[in-house]
Order: structure tokens, then sequence, then C-alpha cells
């Protein structure tokens, strides 16, 4: 996956925007853990190519065959690919992606319900789709008709998303796709990373409508977390009233303790993004990982537990980003109705009982000298003001050997228990897993 902290231009020289001086806040350091919601019309269909081990896939054949659901709106316009194939058989000839919004039905949406199984996971923030690639907007604007006030669930779902955050205590953010939207272009479908930025709009008008759409979110939820994709047009990073840094200017301005990612494509950039990445060391600058459970953020009714996270590597996963001074935003894609499909309920349910005992080991930590060990059982490490908190990702190993920096101290398992050690021939420390522990996903000792 691409990173887009280098991507920017055009190059105004002279007469470049001044951007604020905004860096990332403390409040979003702290919260490890968010949740992304990928809902849309492509919830509708819910379906892409099934991805994973053993599938091979061409390189020219990557986007006609996508493993994101919620990139259904350009898959379907590529005649011949799986997508195209399956929705005239499935809707019949003439059926367009934009027909779907009629039969969107979200009956089974409960936001508080919804929005209290991600907290319940562990989520500190939580971040919408309020528009994705394909346009249909999530919120009641004045912008378009194409929205789910208007037509489908006939409901304004950001603001019941932002209400019963807020009342949950958990951050709110919006997901927006800035240069990106099918519903007013008249471009060929995306085959390519290269018509991925090709096939896009930068004309004035188009970068005037996504302010607008972007100033309403602001206006409206007064999102802590700004989170836009694929950049954004050029029409809109001048020094106009309606580009991008005089619309971030006016967002801090209303919101001081927000925070925005790096896929503006502009010399600016709060946290950095990394999609469906290993990071394999510490990175100096705060990051933030993000996948879904799956291989696709919408919901892909084609996909089983073979393609899925389990609780224990969802687990695993946070440990490890944490340790390289990482958040995680884990995405759950509801089904077109608004449930959590039970795969993805499961791993989030295994996630937040873990937290429930660890969480002091996760949430406010900052890196440690380094992130952890490979050799022998592996380790990774994150620091709090209670000490070094050493992450055992193999439990069942019996066994973990504290570095030689932390020899020196008393060790302690979450409950307040004094871990069991021995002093080994040489002066290496060992903790001995507890039998209870041994089955955990990660066994946590803090030494102090």
């Amino acid at each position: 996956m691409m990173n887009f902290e280098t991507r920017t231009g055009p190059d105004f020289g002279a007469d470049a925007p001044s951007y604020p001086g905004n860096g990332v806040p403390e409040w979003y350091r702290d919260a490890k853990l968010g949740f992304f919601v990928h809902w849309g019309l492509y919830s509708v269909p819910a379906w892409a190519v099934q991805h994973g081990a053993g599938v091979n896939i061409p390189t020219e054949d990557a986007y006609a065959w996508h493993q994101y659901a919620e990139w259904y709106g350009n898959t379907v316009r590529i005649a011949g690919s799986p997508t195209w194939r399956r929705h005239q058989e499935l809707y019949g000839p003439g059926t367009s992606y934009e027909d779907l919004a009629d039969r969107w039905d979200a009956a089974a949406f409960d936001a508080d319900a919804f929005v209290g199984e991600l907290v319940d996971a562990g989520a500190r923030y939580i971040v919408p789709t309020t528009k994705h690639h394909e346009g249909f907007c999530l919120w009641d604007t004045a912008t378009t008709g194409f929205n789910a006030a208007a037509r489908g669930p006939r409901r304004d779902l950001i603001a019941e998303f932002h209400d019963a955050a807020r009342r949950a205590g958990a951050r709110f953010g919006v997901y927006f796709s800035g240069a990106l939207d099918w519903h007013v272009s008249d471009f060929p479908p995306i085959e390519s990373d290269t018509d991925l930025f090709r096939f896009r709009r930068h004309d004035e008008a188009f970068a005037r409508y996504a302010a607008a759409q972007l100033e309403e979110l602001i206006e409206r939820f007064s999102p802590d977390v700004l989170w836009n994709d694929i950049e954004w047009p050029d029409g809109g990073k001048g020094r106009d009233e309606y580009a991008v840094a005089a619309l971030l200017e006016r967002y801090f301005g209303a919101v001081p303790d927000g925070v925005v990612n790096d896929r503006w494509g502009v010399p600016y950039h709060g946290f950095l993004t990394r999609e469906y990445t290993h990071i394999p060391d510490i990175l100096e600058q705060p990051w933030e990982s993000t996948r879904g459970l799956g291989y696709s953020f919408g919901f892909n009714q084609a996909e089983d537990e073979r393609h899925s996270l389990s609780g224990v590597e969802l687990i695993r996963m946070l440990v490890d980003i944490v340790s390289k001074n990482g958040n995680l935003l884990i995405n759950v894609g509801p089904a077109a109705d608004g449930s959590i499909p039970e795969l993805q309920r499961a791993a989030m349910r295994e996630l937040g009982s873990w937290l429930r005992e660890n969480g002091d080991a996760v949430y406010g930590t900052r890196p440690w000298i380094r992130f952890g060990e490979e050799t022998g059982a592996p380790v990774r490490y994150t620091r709090s003001a209670e000490g070094v908190h050493v992450h055992a990702l193999d439990p069942a190993a019996g066994e973990i050997a504290l570095p030689a920096e932390l020899s020196g101290g008393t060790a302690r398992w979450a409950d307040g228990s004094v871990a069991d050690t021995a002093t080994e021939p040489g002066g290496a420390v060992v903790v001995r897993i507890p039998d209870a522990l041994r089955a955990a996903p990660v066994a946590v000792v803090t030494a102090s």
C-alpha cells in the first residue's frame, strides 16, 4: 500500500499558502485504539473477490479483482470483471450502482447499541465514513440530494453516530473522500494506481463542492479527527478561502485539540497513515495503522473466518503497533441493515475483554528504547509511569526473559501479583508465566 505524506503538489512557489502549526495532540497519542466504520451503498451488494492465502491476482488485474468491497462502485464499471458479471446476474442489466441507493434499508441500525459495541471493544475514538469515493453522503447535506437523508435509509446517519459517540464518551472523527467522487465525475473506471491519480477532478467548482461538504461536517459535528482520503483537488490547494490551508485554519479554530491525517496532498500533515502495512520498527512520528478485520473495509459477504483476523491476532497486532509509537484504527464493516456481522463481533469482544484486564499497559503508553525482542519467546515493550510493560506474545512458551535494562526491579502481573522470577547463570532474569495466563492471547508483566 502506498504512503501519502510525500505526495504533495502542485508547487505554488512564492504563492504557496501557509499551513497551521498544529501537531498531534496528546489525547490522540494516548488513545491507541480507534474504530473505522465503512458503511455505504457498497454495503448493499457487500461483495468483492476473495483475497488471501493461495490467491494470486496479477498486478494488471488488481483493480478488476479489487479486494475492497467499498470499491464496488468502481469495480462494477470494469466490463468483464467478476463484480460486473455478478452485478448483472443479481440486479439485472441496466441497474446502475447508484440505483442501489433506493435499495438500502438500515432498519437494524441502533447508533447507541452499535457505538456501545465499539466502546466495549476498547475504542477511544470512532471514525465513520461520511462520504466514500462513490459520492453518497451519509449526513443530511445541502450540497447534493445523493445522501442518506433523502434516499435509502432516509436518516442522518452521521448525526446518529456523532450523538451516540458523544453520549458514550468516545472521541468522534469523520472520514471524507476529498479528491475522489465518482457521482460528480465522468471519468472511466480506475484500473491502476496511475489511474487513481489521473482520473479525478481538479477544477475550482469541484474543489468548492468538496470544501462545502467538509465545512458542513466541521460546523455540525466538531470532529476530533479529520480523516481525509486520496488527497484533495489541486484547484483547492492555493490561498483561496475554500482551499485546504484555509479549511484547516478554520477547523483548528473550531476544534483546537483536533487532529488530521497525512492524506491531503499538501506539505502539512498530522499523524502518518499506514494501510494494511507491517511496520518493522518504532516510527519517530505518531502514526496510525488501519485495516479491516478481513481483506476489505466494507463488509464482504464472500469472506469467512479464513479471511478475517481472530481475536488473538487482533490483540497481538494492537500490541505490536502500540510498541512502535502507533495507534490502531481497526475497521468494522456493518451489513447494509446496520448490524455488525458475528465474525467481526467475536474478534471485537475478545479484544475488549483483554483490554479490560490489560488496558493500563496500552492506553496512555509510549514506546520504550526498543519495540521488543524477536528471538526466543517474542515480546513487545510499552512504557508508562508504572514502569515498562513487557507483552509476551506467546504465553504458552511458559516463560520470558527480561532484558538486562529491567533485571534489577520488581515485576508484577496485571492483577498486581508479583511475578515468579529466576536468575540464570550469566545474569539473565527469567519470568515464569502462571498457568492461568498461558492460554491468554498476550500476557503482560510490568517491571518497575
